[in-house]
């Protein structure tokens, strides 16, 4: 039976923290549970399966089922929900019932740790990449079980689109680079070419085929199907490993880059100056004449690598990356193999595997992501098969599988320090947090223990790292990475905490840490005002133009955005009312910036284009959550007036928001097929407009979104896995799974206390 385990280490790993939050799953072959359990896990992979074409995401019925139980939670049947919002009755007494109900289910699912375990769905290429490294540093069988690969299988079959292709996510309709690189990672866990449910594995191949074959994969496909030698490096425009050897000051010196392109184009160009090639088995050569549609040694490999479908082509090349690709293909890379400018090269790789070890030792080999991760892993083995760090590498991929009833995915990361601080105050923000105390002190020890207490070692300036000490990563303590807004959220959770008695929320943390975590916020704005994720803008927006990627946008370039800004304003607004003298003429200036930035960015219509979150909804509520925290109210602020007016003229006839990830792609609303209402869409439409007082004036659209929220509740207290409610780079939707839960509480905390309460 698989096992989910929570905050546990294990050979070739280390730990600053305990390893707090950290999620692994393990199949105990000694154990395999009830027959009751071992039914409602067949059943709920099962419902998925049967269903996977109208409900694209799990439910992490696999994960919560097991912590409901470690937690003795008494788990009535789940029902569904009402569905008809007329039939809910709104008052004092059903709204505070629907709230505990919720608060005790979402209680029942936090790990012991204090976090809430959790799937965090993305790209559908991600696990592919990892396969394929495995594969090709023959650590396949010896670092996944049968059971794994299995459950691997399970996954990339339910994904599957009916076409026979993959999409770039759940949503997404069939594109090259999902198909291609799923349909080789079947073929390496051994399924045949002609098998799979359904024949699943032709209905790809002929996809992939009527779709030009993979010579039309985009440069990221290219590369990886170049290392495992289904295709050749002769196949993709040059990323030449001497940009690295450039001085900091050069705009494409890619220590520059936004830092998850950059810790994925600094491995991909180590490989490309090697022109790596894994082992080129019997496999490898029957992937070559399956994934081709012309035989492999008549391909035209120059032309091929300016190919791309036109599914994937999301951001196409510019003009000026096709000549600057010609160039450096006919010239550059003659000219950088001649004696004695090739010892340029060889002086760039030997840069950029210290680079990479210095990064793997840093992030104690979690990396920033799982992509950058099988990069810079298949990097280490190429440098030294037998290395300790490799070990420690392959030590590490578990942090990354994630089982669900939908099977065995690589997940993108993971989100721990973030969810918390979100569900600490979607707690807090009802009128029986009291009640929820225990949950509360877990969720404040685990921020507490998650906070990053040192910065990078050694002159980590020269490895264009910013200091992280005070920080919060997106993820766990140990990966290292500070992110603004997270750091932001987790320090207004601690404020906030530290207003309820210690016995009931636990101790507050030390007040130095209050100020390290200060100190970093105010390093990270930019000269514009605004905030970006991990670090400073370091580069032009103009570099945006040589994007290679054709799947992405903004992939260039640290970009600020309004939610990262929002949160941190939020945050300072809260510290200076609690310490007043720190820093308080900076911390006041950095606050007037980030408003004016906030400001500048509203559109026309009265909305603000949210970036990580989908979308107008997302954006506009975290806007006007950050104007608020400065003053700005409806009556005093026509940028509050215009949001609230955006918002309600998006309110559907059922009371809800449903906005589909469309919005991100197109840069224009757009609702959910059919004008179906999302939950989490709901719930920051009606946070937004209760902080600007939607309730004294109006408050009946606050009724109904209440009354929509409430009737989707289902019988334990838990609420529907909805549509991917996440974003990022404009056509990269995620799946928060924890969103479901702690905005519906959120918003419904708020409408008890602020228009019920007080009504």
């Amino acid at each position: 039976m698989w096992k989910l385990k929570i905050a546990e280490g294990g050979p070739w790993l280390t730990s600053g923290n305990n390893h707090f939050g950290r999620e692994t799953w393990e199949f105990d072959r000694n154990d395999a549970g009830s027959s009751e359990e071992r039914d409602a896990v067949d059943a709920a992979r099962a419902e998925f399966q049967k269903n996977r074409f109208r409900t694209r995401h799990s439910s992490d019925v696999l994960a919560r089922m097991q912590l409901v139980k470690g937690n003795n939670f008494s788990l009535d049947q789940q029902q569904k929900p009402k569905g008809d919002e007329t039939s809910v009755d709104i008052n004092i007494a059903t709204v505070s019932e629907t709230l505990k109900r919720a608060l005790r289910y979402f209680s029942a699912i936090q790990g012991h740790d204090g976090h809430w375990p959790g799937d965090f769905p993305g790209p559908l290429f991600t696990t592919a990449t990892m396969i394929i490294v495995l594969y090709v540093t023959e650590s396949l069988g010896t670092t996944l079980s049968s059971e794994h690969r299995k459950e691997i299988c399970r996954y990339l079959y339910n994904r599957q689109n009916m076409d026979g292709g993959w999409g770039l996510h759940a949503e997404g309709e069939s594109s090259m680079l999902s198909s291609a690189l799923n349909y080789t990672a079947l073929r390496l866990l051994g399924e045949d070419a002609d098998g799979g449910p359904d024949m699943s594995m032709p209905k790809a191949r002929k996809w992939i085929h009527d779709h030009g074959g993979t010579t039309m994969i985009p440069i990221l496909g290219k590369v990886w199907l170049s290392v495992l030698g289904v295709s050749e490096w002769s196949g993709v425009n040059p990323m030449p490993p001497e940009l690295f050897l450039l001085p900091s000051f050069v705009p494409i010196q890619p220590g520059r880059l936004w830092s998850h392109f950059r810790m994925a184009f600094i491995p991909m160009s180590y490989l490309y100056g090697k022109k790596f090639v894994g082992p080129i088995t019997k496999l490898v050569l029957s992937l070559r004449e399956e994934l081709h549609i012309h035989p492999y040694k008549k391909i035209n490999w120059k032309q091929a690598r300016k190919l791309c479908a036109k599914e994937d082509a999301y951001h196409p090349h510019t003009w000026l990356q096709e000549c600057l690709s010609d160039c450096l293909y006919s010239f550059g890379e003659p000219f950088l193999a001649c004696w004695p400018v090739s010892h340029m090269r060889r002086k760039a790789l030997r840069q950029i595997a210290n680079f990479l070890k210095y990064e793997d030792d840093i992030s104690r080999y979690i990396c920033i992501g799982a992509a950058q991760k099988a990069l810079s892993m298949l990097c280490c083995w190429s440098e030294n098969p037998s290395s300790d760090a490799f070990k420690r590498h392959l030590a590490r991929v578990a942090d990354f599988l994630w089982l669900g009833e939908d099977g065995m995915k690589v997940r993108v990361c993971a989100g721990q320090s973030w969810d918390v601080a979100f569900a600490v105050q979607a707690i807090l923000a009802s009128n029986v947090a009291e009640e929820f105390g225990t949950t509360l002190r877990k969720a404040h020890h685990f921020i507490k223990a998650s906070q990053i207490v040192d910065n990078p070692s050694g002159d980590f300036s020269r490895k264009y790292r910013h200091i992280s000490k005070g920080g919060w990563a997106f993820q766990v303590a140990d990966q290292g990475w500070q992110v603004s807004d997270c750091t932001a959220e987790a320090l207004k959770a601690l404020l906030l905490l530290s207003k309820f008695p210690s016995e009931i929320v636990g101790d507050q943390m030390e007040t130095c840490r209050f100020h390290d975590a200060v100190n970093i916020l105010l390093s990270l704005q930019n000269p514009n005002g605004g905030y970006g994720t991990w670090e400073l803008a370091r580069t032009y927006p103009w570099m945006e133009n040589l994007n290679m990627t054709e799947i992405y946008a903004d992939i260039m370039v640290e970009h600020q955005y309004v939610e990262c800004t929002s949160s941190v304003i939020q945050a300072l607004a809260l510290f200076r009312q609690k310490y007043p003298g720190h820093r308080e003429d900076e911390v006041e200036q950095c606050i007037r910036r980030a408003t004016e930035f906030i400001e500048k960015l509203q559109n026309e219509d009265g909305s603000w284009f949210g970036s990580w979150g989908i979308c107008f909804t997302y954006g506009t509520w975290f806007a006007i959550e950050g104007l608020s925290a400065v003053g700005q109210c409806y009556s005093n602020s026509t940028y509050i007036r215009k949001g609230c007016q955006f918002l309600l003229s998006k309110q559907l006839r059922n009371g809800g928001w449903g906005e589909s990830h469309l919005s991100s792609t197109t840069k224009a609303y757009t609702n959910l097929d059919g004008e179906k209402s999302h939950i989490v869409n709901t719930a920051w439409a009606m946070l937004a407009l209760m902080k600007a007082g939607q309730a004294e004036r109006d408050p009946s659209p606050l009724h109904e979104a209440a009354r929509l929220i409430m009737s989707m509740q289902l019988g334990n207290g838990d609420f529907p896995q909805e549509e991917m409610i996440g974003s990022f780079l404009k056509n990269g939707p995620l799946c928060y799974m924890a969103y479901r839960n702690i905005f519906p509480i959120w918003a419904l905390g708020e409408y008890h206390r602020l228009v019920l309460c007080s009504g």
